[in-house]
């Protein structure tokens, strides 16, 4: 005997947002994904403080770092939602990206994020989010891949 739906876990899509079109564009693929499997959808946007050449970068006082993200996320969310009647949990993290994905991909159905389309060099000498995940996830990865 199935069990009642309320009773089964809900279907979990975690996407990454850094507020890039590959970004943006991966959003509104896993809210139509979600839409499409009944899932819920959690927008995570990790965040780092900027460094260079291995030195923190100075600050202007006020300036918050995890709010602005935080307002990024949103403004994300608000313009890729459109008419989907999606359950949205929004998640604004300080830590290295790809980590924060893999952490948040443990148990869901799918992890989607975005590919710049950088070329080969370029992604080998900067790294790439998408291509970690994609060998590291715990779930089944989809990379949405926007042309720069």
């Amino acid at each position: 005997m199935d069990k009642p739906d309320e009773d089964r876990p809900r279907r979990r899509i975690v996407v990454g947002v850094d507020g890039s079109p590959a970004a943006r564009s991966a959003l509104r693929w896993a809210l139509e994904q979600a839409k499409a499997t009944g899932a819920d959808v959690e927008a995570v946007y990790a965040w780092k403080y900027p460094i260079s050449f291995g030195a923190p970068v100075p600050l202007l006082p006020g300036v918050d770092i995890a709010a602005e993200a935080g307002t990024a996320l949103d403004a994300a969310i608000a313009a890729a939602a459109g008419d989907a009647d999606v359950a949205v949990t929004r998640l604004v993290v300080l830590g290295d990206p790809a980590a924060v994905l893999l952490e948040h991909a443990a148990g869901a159905d799918l992890l989607v994020v975005g590919e710049h389309g950088r070329d080969e060099v370029a992604r080998a000498m900067l790294g790439s989010v998408s291509q970690y995940c994609v060998h590291h996830a715990p779930c089944p990865v989809v990379v949405v891949r926007v042309a720069d």
